[in-house]
């Protein structure tokens, strides 16, 4: 079982789980997550709230970094985020690549989209190794 399965598998009753991730494709150079928004993950305006957001991204670039250091665990420690155009609810799909590797570290990116095409927010993050692989 690759990492990334073992990733989607235990999350099943974690955070993963709780927001509603769906994984859809992967590797040590990108991954695609996405997730069906629904009333409960808008804010008061009706929008899907920026957490929801933050949280999706973080959580496919710290998929993207794991498997990329080939290692059993990573942990953010830097996460820069930009909100670009409101999302709704409905389909969405994070797609996170890594754009620097060295040591126990690894820089990322991620960006989510909604069905149309539409470029909700971008975020990059640094990870570092919390747990080798054993």
């Amino acid at each position: 079982m690759s990492i990334l399965d073992k990733m989607v598998k235990d999350g099943d009753g974690r955070f993963w789980g709780f927001l509603g991730c769906r994984y859809i494709k992967g590797d040590g150079k990108e991954v695609q997550i996405g997730l069906t928004a629904g009333e409960h993950h808008t804010n008061s305006m009706g929008i899907i709230h920026g957490g929801v957001l933050t949280s999706l991204m973080d959580q496919a670039m710290g998929m993207v970094a794991t498997a990329a250091m080939e290692v059993d665990g990573c942990v953010t420690t830097n996460l820069n985020v930009h909100f670009l155009a409101p999302m709704k609810q409905g389909e969405l799909i994070v797609t996170s690549t890594v754009l620097h590797q060295a040591g126990r570290s690894v820089t990322t990116q991620s960006e989510v989209r909604d069905a149309t095409g539409t470029l909700g927010c971008m975020a990059t993050a640094t990870f570092r190794i919390a747990r080798p692989r054993t």
